[in-house]
């Protein structure tokens, strides 16, 4: 077990034993990469808080179901991936694929894309933006969240031989020329006042005081 999954589980066994407050640790050392997976699928900022906070009160609902035996990170990140996935289903169920396209246009100038001061990091966003979905989510969580395979495949229910399949296809999507830059936390980053924003929002929706 690594030291980042010991600890998790560490703070997990103490908010249920009854240190709540805990769980406002758990939030932040798992905010960053959350938001970088939601990013990869929904290009919203909004949107994507609203299921990072969503996930974070699901899981907070129900740790008590978390097995120790997988990393709490991994157990995460699954609740996170299918209320990102259920959100794009609400998203085609209320607009049409002229204005969905219109959306995710308008969202390359969240406040997020206006604040990146590097030429290679708007480069990057906006081409991984290009792959389609389903090779854009498994490209983040194996290369950009070092995911292995077998977890990958696990967290998106597919087999392991697609994840190498849809993994090969997406670095085809996005070039040669910039694949040095994608291991790189300036992609999509998480800025301190959206963190706490986040952790503000859940721990007064799970009624935790500060």
């Amino acid at each position: 077990m690594d030291t980042i999954t010991k600890e998790d589980h560490e703070i997990v066994s103490r908010v249920l034993n009854g240190e709540k407050r805990l769980f406002e640790q758990l939030i932040r050392r798992h905010n960053a990469s959350m938001y970088r997976i939601g990013m990869s699928i929904l290009n919203n900022e909004t949107d994507v808080e609203d299921v990072m906070q969503t996930a974070y009160v699901n899981a907070y609902e129900h740790l008590k179901g978390f097995e120790h035996r997988a990393a709490f990170g991994t157990w995460l990140k699954r609740i996170l991936l299918n209320e990102c996935f259920m959100q794009l289903k609400r998203r085609k169920r209320t607009v049409g694929d002229e204005a969905l396209l219109a959306s995710q246009a308008a969202a390359k100038e969240s406040p997020v894309n206006r604040v990146i001061n590097k030429e290679f990091r708007d480069m990057l966003e906006n081409t991984l933006l290009t792959v389609p979905e389903k090779y854009r989510v498994v490209f983040v969580l194996r290369e950009m969240e070092d995911l292995s395979t077998e977890e990958t495949a696990e967290l998106l229910d597919l087999s392991v031989s697609n994840v190498k399949t849809r993994l090969s296809r997406a670095k085809v999507m996005l070039q040669e020329k910039i694949s040095s830059y994608y291991k790189n936390d300036t992609v999509f980053p998480l800025h301190l006042s959206n963190c706490d924003r986040i952790v503000y929002q859940v721990m007064k929706r799970l009624g935790i005081p500060g």
